[in-house]
Order: structure tokens, then C-alpha cells, then sequence
């Protein structure tokens, strides 16, 4: 067997959902994985567990399809379009799930699978950690019985998928579980020919996101149950080095970067507009693109033909369009809005810039690195310093604008250090590569099927 061959078994990617232009690099890394794995010959499922309608996850699958984000729209399954009988009312595996009980008269509820499930209304952050009844019904709409909770459900369905895969061809199943939620809740799972990976994809540290920072309290209990994963997945080894510093390495922790692919051909740095600066991603408060702007700004006196683009879309726009426009610059930066095609954005530009407080890798990073664009990226956690560690781009200290600025404007202006940086951004990106990415989740899989769950 070769570094990159999977293990003979059942492959199920767990995501809580997947809906296109939602959860930005979540999403697109997710469907990446699934993708890479598919052409190494694992083949993967894409599980959801997200209660929206059935016609709404067809357009979602068709759309990833079309974009070229996933193989077919056969490798996504949703529990609750499986909740429901062909002939209506709730599936066979939903009803051996059910009990006797009611609803909980505290709560309200609302009704999903085409009112075979009626679902508990819980206002909490931990939601999904709840016991109340879901209820489930017949044909009819009247209750059949009860399951007690969210976590009993999605164990229940993926008892069900198991079933269902193994008397299609017997042999072992590896969960890649891309939630924490959805992790803390099948953790306990007592399937023994089941073996759960699990990836992560963000930062676990509060602000101002030092090694010594408080938890993120929806991250607290994850780290207590981490150790009982067969394999924990994290995109960074400095993310990595800070847990183990603070828990130790019970964990069978790896690093495992989300990969990204390097084009064939890379658009020269000397046919680029070397004045385009870009930044892609949501336009969200943690992104501190008014760094950026600012940054901009500053620099762009110096830099021949300047131009900021800020593609994506978010809550900040509003802020974002006062604020160039209080700084005189909407002849010079532009927030063009959602792109489908990034490559093509970052094949444009001279320089990629990231102003994130905090990211989990930063795959929009890694993507500017495949295309050969320079980045300048705040030294923050986590990503831009492993990914940068052999060049590609410029660090600066962690919120010095003033460091921005001087950045841009050097990359910018000067042609020869473009051109070097451009050819290390392509070196950098081949640490990210999916052939790499598989040989090492391979690996993962062997190792956690080679020996007894730790569940």
C-alpha cells in the first residue's frame, strides 16, 4: 500500500451543513477534503444533519456540482431527508429510535422533515447538548414517540448509515467529524468498528488570542473529551504547539493542514497590475478590514496605478463603504462583492493582504500562495507564520498599521522583490498540496484503524 492509499473502509465526512457562499472557508475546505479524498479513491459520504427542506438541499448539491465543488449530488446525505418514509410519515430507523413520551409543554417547537419531526426551540449556545424531546410523527402528524435530545438523533441515523453501509459491503467506517458540536456529541458513540478523526478549523483562544488567552468557552469541554478521538486533525503546527504547551499530548494530535491546489500555470509577475492589492474573505469584524483600508490608504500615494479590492460579502459593508469613502478613496478601493472564481482575482493581483485578528489557517492565504501572489499578512494565530515560514510574503507585527502600510508599499513598488516572493509562494504552497494532505490523512486513518477505538 502506498503513503497515499486508504485503508479498505467506509468513509463518512460529518459536517453540520454545507450550503453554498455560507461559512466561508468551512465550507470550501470541507468540500475540498471530500473532493481530494475522492480522487485518491476513498470515495467519501458528505453527512449533514442541518433541517432544511429537501428541495433547498437539492439546489445546494446541484450548486456545488455546477461550481465543481463536489463530485455528484449521490455523495451528499442529510438526516432529515432520511427521517421521512417514502410513503410518509417517519422512516423505519427514526421510529426504532423513538420512545414513549411527549413534548416538553416549557418549550416551543417547530416542525421540519415535512412535519415528521417537530424540534425543541432552545435558546442556549449549547443547543445541541440538550436532552428535551423531539418528537416524532405518522403520516398523520400524530406523535409516534419521542427521542431524547439532538445527540441521540444524529447517533440514531448514523447507527442507521452504518447498518445500511455494511450490508453493502462489510468492513470498517471512518467519521472525519469537521464540528465540534456534532464531535462533542457522537464522541460517545459505541459502534467499535467506527473510528472518528477529528478536523479542526478555527482558533480555540479568546482575545487578544495569545498562548496564554482564556478558552473560548464553547471550546472548553471539547478539549476535556479530545483525548477519546481517535485522531485530532489541526490545521497548524503552531496551533498545535500551543495546545500541547497548555494540555500535554494525550491526544493523538497530528498536523494536517487543509490543502489547496497549485495551477499548472501561474500568471507572471511582471503580466500582473502591480498596483491591484487584494483581500478575499467575509466581511466580518474579526477580519479588521478597516486595518486594510487604512493600510491602503497610507500607501498608496507611493504605489503607481493603487487599487484595493475587498471581495466578499458581510455584515461590515456598510462600515467598510463610510469608511473609504471618509477617507476619499472610492475611485481607488472597490468591494466588488462574492467571487466564485478566486483564482482569477488573485491571478490579477500583485499582492494579497490579510488583516485577520485571528483565523484557524487562513485558506484564502493558501490559496494566494498556489497562485504565486505575495502576501502581507499580520503575524496572528493561526496561519500566516507556518504558511510563510519559507517566504512568500511579508509578516508584520499583529495590529501595527503603520508595519501595513510600509509592506504594501514596498511589495508594490518594488518589481524584483514580487518576483521573488512570487516564485517562494509557489514553493510555500507545495507543503499544502492535496497529494500531501492525503498521504497524511491516509496515514491517519491506518494508524486509528490499526488498533482499538479510544472511545
Amino acid at each position: 500500500m502506498s503513503d497515499a492509499e486508504f485503508p479498505d473502509a467506509w468513509y463518512l465526512i460529518l459536517s453540520s451543513r454545507l450550503i453554498p457562499d455560507l461559512d466561508g472557508g468551512y465550507t470550501i475546505s470541507t468540500l475540498a477534503r471530500a473532493r481530494q479524498m475522492t480522487d485518491a479513491g476513498a470515495a467519501p459520504l458528505l453527512l449533514t444533519v442541518d433541517p432544511g427542506a429537501v428541495d433547498a438541499h437539492a439546489i445546494h448539491r446541484a450548486t456545488f456540482v455546477e461550481r465543481g465543488a463536489a463530485a455528484a449530488s449521490e455523495v451528499f446525505r442529510n438526516l432529515f431527508d432520511e427521517a421521512v418514509a417514502p410513503a410518509g410519515g417517519a422512516a423505519d430507523w427514526l421510529r426504532e429510535a423513538a420512545h414513549d413520551g411527549r413534548p416538553d409543554p416549557a418549550l416551543e417547537y417547530r416542525d421540519v422533515a415535512g412535519g415528521t419531526v417537530s424540534l425543541p426551540i432552545v435558546v442556549d449556545p449549547d443547543w445541541h447538548l440538550t436532552t428535551a424531546p423531539i418528537v416524532v410523527r405518522d403520516t398523520t402528524g400524530e406523535p409516534v414517540g419521542i427521542v431524547d435530545g439532538f445527540g441521540a438523533l444524529y447517533r440514531a441515523w448514523l447507527t442507521h448509515l452504518a447498518s445500511e453501509l455494511r450490508a453493502e459491503n462489510d468492513r470498517p467506517i471512518v467519521v472525519i467529524c469537521e464540528s465540534r458540536q456534532l464531535g462533542e456529541l457522537i464522541v460517545g458513540w459505541g459502534d467499535d468498528r467506527v473510528r472518528i478523526l477529528h478536523t479542526v478549523h478555527t482558533i480555540h483562544l479568546e482575545p487578544p488570542y495569545r498562548e496564554d488567552s482564556d478558552l473560548n468557552a464553547l471550546w472548553r469541554r471539547w478539549f476535556e473529551i479530545s483525548p477519546r478521538f481517535d485522531a485530532v486533525l489541526w490545521p497548524t503546527a503552531h496551533q498545535r504547539a500551543d495546545v500541547r504547551d497548555r494540555f500535554g499530548d494525550a491526544a493523538n494530535d497530528l498536523v494536517a493542514p487543509h490543502a489547496v491546489p497549485v495551477p499548472d500555470v501561474v500568471v507572471p509577475s511582471a503580466e500582473r497590475d502591480a498596483g491591484r492589492v487584494v483581500v478575499l474573505g467575509r466581511l466580518a469584524p474579526g477580519k479588521r478590514l478597516d486595518h486594510a483600508v487604512r493600510a491602503f490608504a497610507h500607501a498608496a500615494a507611493d504605489i503607481t496605478g493603487a487599487r484595493l479590492e475587498l471581495w466578499g460579502e458581510g455584515a461590515q459593508r456598510g462600515a467598510l463603504e463610510a469608511l473609504v469613502e471618509q477617507l476619499d478613496l472610492t475611485d481607488s478601493v472597490a468591494l466588488p462583492g462574492l467571487t466564485t472564481d478566486p483564482g482569477a482575482v488573485l491571478d490579477r493581483a500583485a499582492v494579497y493582504l490579510t488583516t485577520s485578528a485571528f483565523e484557524g489557517q487562513g485558506l484564502a492565504l493558501a490559496e494566494a500562495l498556489a497562485h504565486g501572489t505575495p502576501v502581507v499578512a499580520y503575524d496572528i494565530r493561526y496561519g500566516p507564520r507556518d504558511m510563510l515560514a519559507g517566504g512568500g510574503g511579508i509578516l508584520v507585527p499583529d495590529g501595527d498599521e503603520d508595519a501595513l502600510a510600509g509592506a504594501l508599499r514596498r511589495v508594490s513598488t518594488d518589481a524584483a522583490l514580487r518576483e521573488r516572493l512570487s516564485r517562494e509562494a509557489r514553493e510555500a504552497a507545495t507543503t499544502l498540496s492535496p497529494a500531501r494532505a492525503m498521504r497524511t490523512l491516509a496515514a491517519a486513518c491506518r494508524e486509528a484503524l490499526g488498533r482499538e477505538r479510544r472511545r
